[in-house]
C-alpha cells in the first residue's frame, strides 16, 4: 500500500469512525435523562425563598457519595447561607459580575480539593473528583426543584480566608444554589443570557480521532 493510499484510507476510516458514533450518541439523544436534558445554570433566583437545611443537607448527602481515586473523597465544602456573616464574605470574593446576581442565591458553596494526601504526595485526580462530587450535588439539585450556577470568576485566596483553608486546600469553584426565579430582574447582559436558548458543541467537534500511528497498523 502507497503512503497516499494509506493516508486516504486512514483519513476516511478516521471520518467513518466519527461519523457512526456521532449519528449513534445523536440517535439516543431522546433517551438523555430529563434532569439532565432539562438543566441550566440561571441568575436569577427567588429571593424570598430560602433553602431549607434539610433540602441542602440532601445537596451535600448527594456530593458526599460521587466516586472518586481511590475513594480518597478529596472535596471539602465551605457553606454560606444567605443572611449570615460567611455570605457577605464569600459573596465578595467573586468577581464584580457575578456579585450583581449571586447575592439573590440562597446558598453560596465554596468547594475545594486536597491535593496531597496524608504523606505528602500529590493527588493528581483531587480537582477532577470534586469535579464528580459537584456534579452530584448540582444533579441533586434538579431532583429538587433547586438551580445551580457554577463559578469561576472569583479570588481563590480571599475565599480560602473565609473558611480559614490550610495550604492543602486548594479552592475550585463557588456554586450559588436557589430557588430559579424566571421573573427575577436582572441587568444587561445577564437578563438576554437567562433568555437565550441552551446551546452545546455538536458531538462531532468533542469527539477524539485515534491517531494516524495507531490506524496504520491495521492497515
Amino acid at each position: 500500500m502507497t503512503t497516499s493510499t494509506r493516508a486516504s484510507t486512514t483519513a476516511a476510516t478516521t471520518a467513518a469512525t466519527t461519523a457512526s458514533t456521532t449519528a449513534a450518541t445523536t440517535a439516543s439523544t431522546p433517551a438523555l435523562h430529563e434532569l439532565l436534558a432539562t438543566r441550566r445554570s440561571p441568575r436569577g433566583f427567588a429571593v424570598d425563598r430560602p433553602v431549607d437545611d434539610v433540602t441542602l443537607l440532601t445537596l451535600l448527602e448527594a456530593a458526599r457519595w460521587a466516586p472518586s481515586a481511590n475513594n480518597s473523597q478529596p472535596w471539602r465544602f465551605g457553606v454560606a447561607r444567605r443572611g449570615e456573616p460567611a455570605f457577605e464574605a464569600l459573596l465578595e470574593t467573586l468577581a464584580p459580575g457575578n456579585r450583581v446576581w449571586a447575592r439573590h442565591a440562597g446558598v453560596l458553596l465554596l468547594l475545594a480539593a486536597r491535593t496531597a494526601d496524608e504523606a505528602g504526595q500529590p493527588r493528581r485526580w483531587a480537582v477532577y473528583d470534586a469535579g464528580q462530587a459537584a456534579a452530584h450535588l448540582t444533579v441533586q439539585a434538579q431532583a429538587e426543584g433547586l438551580s445551580v450556577h457554577q463559578m469561576g470568576g472569583f479570588d481563590p485566596r480571599a475565599a480560602a480566608a473565609v473558611f480559614g483553608l490550610d495550604d492543602g486546600l486548594e479552592p475550585v469553584v463557588v456554586l450559588a444554589v436557589g430557588w430559579h426565579d424566571p421573573e427575577a430582574d436582572l441587568p444587561e447582559p445577564f437578563a438576554s443570557r437567562e433568555r437565550a436558548p441552551r446551546v452545546r458543541m455538536p458531538l462531532g467537534d468533542l469527539l477524539l480521532p485515534t491517531a494516524d500511528e495507531v490506524l496504520s497498523l491495521s492497515a
